[in-house]
């Protein structure tokens, strides 16, 4: 999801050295969005360029300490308004600490790669039967896609945004809704530079979430930063309102834990929890969210989901990063995001980056029934609308996905047990224009099984995606 020092991960428990978001139990590889090394090293992609040459390309120092003649800063730091998808929304972005590779309407010099190089993206997904032949929501880049219902009947959405994130950005940008159709754009609610205390002097935030919180009526932000400070935090909203401003609530001015990729999730008794990294810990929120009630809560799964999870790499908890906490009909819901397939380290060719999610009627567990509930649509969260209807968020992380780094949403429903299942009926809107509704008619063959992948012995973790 930065540009950190080469080193490898600690889970990044209060009081234990910072190590950068991202990094994961081995060393060498990237960090939602990256599995780390190499970060702190500004990412040159041509040659120098002079101030006219970043203007043209629309360039952004906001945050970037870097000299302004390198070529990486000819990368914007924010991803701004976006436009309607035209057609189906094919292609998009790749980026990555050796560039960004775009297929679309609006290229830039700076976007150097060859789309077709390689395989960048595919309908295999779609092929497979295992995800209905979805489209971008809205045209814009944006990694690690999270939306929220606010209190006042609108959604908000934010996520990894700038031209290339493994470089740099500047913040967290915010875009609202009425109807999951048509986007405005809030714009910067939150700068590095700006607004940052701890974060100060790091270069990325990666995965920031937007929650409301019903029961207190006000929001926060749960984001990791790297390329410089380190680690992951919150922040809160001092007006109640989604535009912020925002100051970090912990006490004292610090990050929450090390790692990567926070979230929080309200109880319907009002409680806030906060888990991150693996989801194989969960903390008890302070009301005033200044601090932790107690804790941590080691998460442990059943004797059948651990050998599953495990034989797909899952070193603990649920996935390798990006978790996702909800709770329905009394239960809940942890999800993480894993390769299904893993990462041929010889090849660069991925799984799927998918949406793995445990069941528990407990909280603090244990977790059962873990499984890949939506292929391709890890690192992001799930939601209800209006309506009553549930989504997982989608942005596209590996070759088998539809598009890439841009926003979407897949329809779920609940099997009668509990598990996850992909809609049997989707709204149009997140479809390709004339695909059916009931998407399962359409499909030309069954999807095989998942089956741990022979070829990666070591949790995937964020790594540069092929």
């Amino acid at each position: 999801m930065k540009s950190f020092s080469k080193t490898g991960l600690t889970q990044g428990y209060p009081g234990v050295a910072a190590k950068p978001p991202g990094t994961r139990n081995f060393s060498g590889f990237l960090p939602k969005a990256m599995a780390s090394s190499g970060f702190g090293v500004a990412l040159v992609v041509a040659s120098m360029l002079n101030a006219a040459s970043l203007q043209a390309a629309g360039g952004s120092t906001d945050g970037n300490p870097a000299a302004a003649g390198n070529s990486a800063d000819a990368y914007s730091g924010i991803s701004g308004p976006g436009e309607p998808v035209t057609g189906n929304g094919v292609g998009g972005w790749r980026s990555g600490r050796d560039g960004v590779r775009y297929k679309g309407p609006h290229p830039k010099s700076a976007w150097q790669l060859d789309w077709d190089a390689k395989v960048t993206s595919s309908d295999q997904v779609i092929e497979l039967g295992l995800l209905p032949p979805i489209k971008p929501l809205w045209e814009l880049h944006l990694r690690d896609t999270i939306i929220t219902p606010g209190g006042d009947g609108l959604y908000y959405m934010t996520g990894s945004s700038g031209d290339n994130i493994w470089d740099r950005n500047d913040g967290v940008e915010l875009w609202k809704s009425a109807d999951l159709k048509e986007w405005d754009y809030i714009g910067l609610v939150w700068s590095l530079s700006k607004d940052g205390t701890w974060q100060r002097g790091a270069h990325y935030v990666w995965a920031p979430e937007i929650h409301y919180l019903k029961i207190k009526k006000t929001w926060v932000i749960a984001l990791c930063v790297g390329g410089g400070p380190s680690g992951a935090g919150l922040l809160v909203s001092t007006t109640g309102k989604p535009e912020g401003p925002y100051v970090n609530p912990f006490k004292p001015d610090a990050r929450v834990t090390g790692g990567i990729d926070p979230t929080v999730f309200e109880d319907d008794d009002g409680k806030i929890y906060y888990t991150w990294g693996h989801g194989d810990t969960i903390y008890q929120l302070k009301d005033d969210l200044s601090g932790f009630v107690d804790g941590p809560h080691r998460i442990e799964l059943d004797a059948e989901s651990r050998q599953k999870a495990r034989g797909f790499g899952v070193s603990s908890g649920v996935g390798s990063e990006g978790p996702s906490l909800f709770k329905r009909n009394g239960r809940y819901y942890l999800g993480g995001a894993v390769f299904i397939g893993g990462v041929n380290r010889q090849t660069g060719r991925n799984g799927r980056y998918s949406s793995c999610v445990a069941v528990a009627d407990n909280i603090y567990g244990p977790y059962t029934m873990w499984e890949e509930a939506v292929p391709c649509g890890a690192g992001g969260d799930y939601f209800q609308d209006k309506e009553g209807g549930w989504f997982c968020t989608y942005f596209g992380n590996d070759e088998a996905s539809p598009f890439r780094e841009k926003p979407g949403l897949v329809k779920i429903d609940f099997e009668a047990d509990g598990r996850i299942k992909i809609a049997d009926e989707q709204p149009a809107f997140v479809l390709r224009d004339g695909a059916p509704t009931h998407w399962r008619a359409s499909v030309a063959k069954p999807a095989p099984p998942a089956t741990p992948s022979k070829t990666e012995t070591s949790p995937p973790g964020r790594i540069l995606p092929p």
